[in-house]
């Protein structure tokens, strides 16, 4: 990616994450791969980053979701660059209750989060979806978690570099 494409350039707010995944999106011949889909497990790859973000592209087959996480501290941003994927968003009630909300999200949409968000992507519809993500500051780790009788729990974390 062009030195253009740098939080220097974009806010540090989740606006400007959405504005920095936006640009990523919109220029697919500077990615340094194509997307890629595996109909046995979803696909990701690191194409772009610096010092303050980095930018991963995903593809998800039909029925192909992540688990239950956050990013480790890390805020962020997606933009649906093909087909529909769904968000569901967990959040903690009173007393350590689940409270979720569920996102479709259509090409072109942007979602933009903070450093304590907890969701899932699910690829529900029925044709494949490319996805583009950036994190600021870059992930280090992602904590996925379980829901047990309506309370949130952490399942494992998850460190880069070693599990992924």
């Amino acid at each position: 990616m062009s030195n253009t494409l740098t939080l220097q350039h974009a806010s540090r707010t989740v606006t400007g994450l959405a504005a920095l995944a936006r640009r990523y999106a919109a220029d697919p011949s500077s990615w340094p791969l194509a997307p890629h889909f595996d109909a046995a497990a979803r696909w990701y790859a690191r194409v772009g980053g610096d010092s303050t973000h980095e930018a991963w592209l995903l593809t998800w087959m039909p029925g192909q979701a992540t688990d239950l996480h956050d990013h480790g501290g890390s805020a962020g941003a997606f933009v649906v660059v093909s087909g529909v994927l769904t968000e569901q968003v967990v959040r903690v009630g009173d007393p350590g209750t689940v409270v979720p909300r569920e996102v479709t999200l259509g090409e072109g949409s942007v979602r933009a989060f903070g450093p304590r968000h907890v969701h899932r992507i699910v690829n529900a519809d029925t044709v494949p979806a490319v996805s583009l993500h950036v994190y600021a500051p870059a992930l280090r780790e992602m904590t996925r978690y379980r829901i047990d009788d309506g309370v949130l729990s952490v399942a494992v974390v998850e460190k880069a570099g070693i599990d992924w």
